[in-house]
């Protein structure tokens, strides 16, 4: 699986106009299901994720977790991190899981972090959404198991 977080202050997603999901302080993560993934690696991630530590202490140094914070997540799925841009100028995305696939695996990803601790809103699997997000420090990270 492949995941972008964004260390935020707050994000929200929308779908036609109507606010889906939520988060802030904490994380905005995209997340994408690639081919043979299960839900071990769902687990792992979301594992990862929780611990890994990328909020300030008090001496100004990312030490802390968004568990240690008490941050919260907003998870979005995002099936373009898979793309493929290696030949020509136009991505491709054979590498994703198939949407059944990728929609379990992403629920449950979503379930596994909310299992850490962390209180979690999501996106709407497949659906045309609009991201809003104040992303703090700017800290971006790609993660992928």
């Amino acid at each position: 699986m492949r995941a972008v977080l964004q260390r935020v202050s707050k994000a929200k997603v929308s779908v036609d106009g109507v606010v889906v999901g939520r988060t802030g302080p904490g994380l905005m993560i995209l997340v994408c299901a690639m081919q043979g993934d299960d839900l071990v690696k769902a687990e792992q991630l979301a594992t990862k994720i929780a611990k890994l530590r990328i909020f300030k202490d008090d001496a100004g140094k990312m030490n802390r977790s968004v568990q240690d914070i008490g941050g919260s997540a907003l998870v979005i799925s995002q099936f373009t991190l898979a793309a493929d841009t290696t030949r020509g100028n136009r991505p491709g995305f054979s590498e994703a899981a198939p949407p059944e696939i990728g929609k379990h695996l992403y629920e449950e990803f979503a379930r596994f972090l909310d299992a850490q601790g962390i209180s979690v809103e999501t996106g709407q699997f497949g659906a045309d959404m609009a991201v809003e997000l104040v992303n703090d420090g700017p800290v971006t990270i790609w993660v992928e198991n």
